[in-house]
Parts: C-alpha cells; structure tokens; sequence
C-alpha cells in the first residue's frame, strides 16, 4: 500500500452535524485508483452514511477519531450507485427483511435479504463486496459509533444498519477500535476468507462478530459486551477464537461449523447492556439502551448455542468443535443445540462432535440441552470440568439429551446438585461413560428416560 492520504485532504470536517460521506469516499476512491492505499481519519467526529471500501485499502483511525452513523437510515445506500464497482446484477436485490413466519408463507428458500451484497437489510456504516487486502485499524481512543439507528422498515422493524458490512471478500483484519451502539450486527461478515480480529472491543448494540460461511477466521483479545450474541454464524471452517471478554444477553456464542477452538475466554452474564428487542417501542425510536423499560432483560440465555440452519449448503459437514481453558459464569443454559424442531435457526445439518475440556462453569440453570439428529448422533465429551448448579435448579437433571452416539464425562464434579437423575433422555440407545464423576445422585442414577415430551423454548 504506498499512498497514504488524510480525509481531510478530500473536504473531510470533523466535528458538525454535516455528512462527510463524500469526502471519506473520495478519499477511498483516489488511493484504489493508485493501486491501494491507507486513509487516516484524524481526531474528531465524523458523521457518516454507508462507505465502501475497496481491495488494497487500509482505513486508518487515528487516535480519538470517531465514526459515527446518521441517523437517517436512507443515508445508507450509495453502494447501489456506485460506479466505480457496480455490484453484480444478481447481488443488488434490494430485498428487504423478512420474519420467520412470512417466509415460510413466501415458500421459504434462498434468504437474498441475508445473502446478497445489495439487499436493503445488508446495508452498513463501512461497507466490503469482492474485495481483498483491506484493513480497518483503530489507534486509541478510535470509535466507530452505530448510534443505535432506528429503521422501522429493519430486522424486525426497528434495527438499522450494520456497522461494518461485507461479503465475498478475502484477506480482511480488524484491529484496534471499539464499536458501540451498533443498530443491528456490529461485524456481519459473508462468505469470507481470511478474516483476522484482534483486540476489538464492542459495546451494546446487536451481534458482535458474525461470520457465515467463512474460512480461516481469528478472533483474538477481543472484549464483546453486547445485548446481542456475542460471535455469531454458521458454516465457519477453522476459527481459533482466543484470550477474549465476553458477556451476552442472549448467546454468548451462537455458532456453528467445522474444526472451531474456543480457549482461556472468560464468558458471563448478566450482561451490562440490554437486548434491544426487550425495549419498549420509545426506546428504540430514542436511541436509549437502557433498563428503564418494564420488560427490558439482560439474562445470558446460553453460553454456546450451536447454531444450525439450512439457508446454505455447508460446505463441510459440522463438527470438532472444542471449548477449553475457559471461565463461565451465570449462563442460563451452558449449551444449547434442539432438533427438536420448534426452533428456526435449529433446522438443518448437525455437528457430529462437541467437547469441554479444563472449563469452570459457575451457577448455571438450565444444565446442557443436546437434543441431536437421528441421522447424525452426537458425541459429547467433558473432560476436567468443575460445574456449580444455580440456587434454585439443585433437583433438574443437568443434561438434557437425545440422539447422541456418546456422552463421555471424565473427571467432572458437579456441586450443588441433589436431582434424582443427572441426564434425561429422549431416545434410546447411546452409549455414557464415566470416570472420576463426581455428584450427589438420588435413588435413579445416572441416566433416566424421560416420561414427559421434550420442552425447550426457543433462543
């Protein structure tokens, strides 16, 4: 990269209510028109609609230099004129959200709101398509400010725009800046290869960091305090997720895919911020994330959900998925996988393997819901896990289980537990072993068939 220009260069002003969308753009577009380049964005505040990055380019934020989103969700849509690069015909649907319910009445099928580059839903803060090379870099004090838009024609009719955007790209890092307020995902990154966070911090807002069908992803030092999940995807292929701070009000991870290593994090709820869908209508259109309203909650929901859907092909089949040398703490449920079939985003093909290994888990409620394929059972293994039951729990069994090949539990204590059964299941066969177990059982044992259908409720 050898050009190196400053926004300011281009008519950039920091700190007025003025859009600098033009300016930022013009900047971006003179060093990819060199062959690629770094954009600094000195101290200040800039206001901004969407901006496209291009291949070759590094967005530098200097220190003190914020970002921040217009308010005006039709301030987001110059990707769709963008001559430079005009997105591909099959990409710029402008399809707009759809629930769960309405697309099933459609017929269902390819999801274009989620998958093509110009769909209304995709829009962002910083956006990426076909792009290589590209880099987003935060000195201290950088901020890039989602300003928790409302958009009543959003994701379940109030999210806005995504901070950062981007699809078919290769080779992309992350580093330095904090996100806050984000009006829908933070990072919401598709179909991507080589994709590198490192010492992110995101604060409040929705998803943290969101990968779907990607390759080869890092998530390193990251601290996520979201209202939202915190990593977040499907169909990721080798992740190292490693030495992060993460703290949900939903999932902390809610994600899926194949050879994915989860270390020496430490995950716990509450969470500080809220789940913006909890809000009352007022405080979305505000802005407020706050407690202030009668239903607002702040619960980690689950510390892992894996996360299985059929919107794509997977490109390989889920599996080796391994969490250790972790710390969790006050999680409603500590995994959270139901194929069942009354949850939406549990429809399609399972993992064929999950394991813990070396995990303290304190004053967890809801225990391991695991309810797997028939056509896939699972394997799901712990090993060298010290687990606390929440006040109020001690008598539910901690597993809940169903279609697995094997549940192997070596060296795993288990305290404040007095439930007649440590694992109900719903099917039959698969086989448990154990060694150096230790829990207080009551007169069934270890493993008891269910008498009672299986209730999960939806995350």
């Amino acid at each position: 990269m050898k050009t190196t220009v400053s926004v300011l260069d281009f008519g950039a002003i920091p700190n007025t209510d003025a859009l600098q969308t033009k300016a930022f753009q013009a900047a971006i577009d003179h060093c990819f028109k060199l062959g690629g380049g770094t954009v600094t964005v000195p101290s200040g505040t800039y206001i901004l609609g969407d901006i496209r990055i291009r291949s070759n380019i590094s967005l530098h934020l200097l220190e003190n230099a914020v970002l921040k989103g217009s308010k005006d969700p039709k301030d987001y849509r110059n990707i769709m004129t963008d001559t430079i690069e005009p997105l591909p015909k099959s990409e710029a649907t402008n399809a707009g959200w759809h629930s769960p319910f309405e697309w099933k009445k459609l017929g269902g099928g390819f999801k274009a709101y989620l998958y093509t580059a110009g769909s209304y839903w995709n829009y962002g803060l910083i956006r990426a398509a076909f792009a290589e090379n590209i880099q987003i870099i935060g000195e201290s004090g950088s901020l890039i400010d989602g300003n928790n838009v409302y958009d009543p024609n959003g994701e379940e009719n109030y999210r806005g725009p995504h901070t950062i955007n981007m699809h078919f790209c290769k080779n992309v890092k992350f580093s330095g800046y904090t996100v806050k307020d984000s009006a829908n995902w933070a990072h919401a990154i598709f179909q991507s290869k080589k994709i590198s966070f490192q010492n992110i911090t995101v604060l409040a807002g929705h998803d943290a960091l969101h990968t779907r069908s990607c390759s080869n992803v890092e998530i390193l030092n990251c601290k996520l305090i979201t209202g939202d999940d915190c990593i977040a995807g499907f169909d990721n292929i080798n992740v190292l997720v490693k030495n992060c701070e993460i703290s949900s009000a939903c999932s902390a991870f809610r994600y899926g895919g194949y050879n994915i290593l989860v270390e020496d994090c430490h995950i716990y709820g509450p969470c500080k911020y809220v789940f913006r869908g909890s809000l009352s209508a007022e405080d979305k259109i505000s802005g407020r994330c706050t407690a202030a309203s009668p239903k607002a909650r702040n619960n980690m929901l689950s510390m892992f959900t894996n996360f299985v859907t059929n919107d794509l092909p997977v490109r390989h089949a889920p599996g080796k998925i391994l969490f250790k040398n972790c710390i969790v703490e006050n999680a409603d449920r500590f995994l959270h996988l139901n194929l069942s079939g009354n949850e939406p985003w549990q429809i399609g093909h399972p993992p064929k393997d999950i394991t813990f290994q070396n995990i303290t888990a304190k004053n967890i409620a809801l225990g391991l819901y695991c309810y797997g394929d028939g056509e896939v059972p699972i394997s799901l293994n712990l090993e060298n896990i010290n687990y606390s039951v929440r006040q109020g729990n001690q008598e539910d069994a901690v597993f809940k289980v169903a279609n697995f090949s094997e549940i192997n539990l070596k060296d795993v204590r288990i305290s404040n537990f007095s439930g007649n059964t440590l694992i109900t299941t719903w099917s039959d066969g698969g086989k448990v072993t154990t060694q150096n177990l230790e829990c207080s059982l009551k007169s069934n044992g270890l493993i008891n068939k269910a008498t009672t259908p299986f209730k999960c409720s939806a995350i």
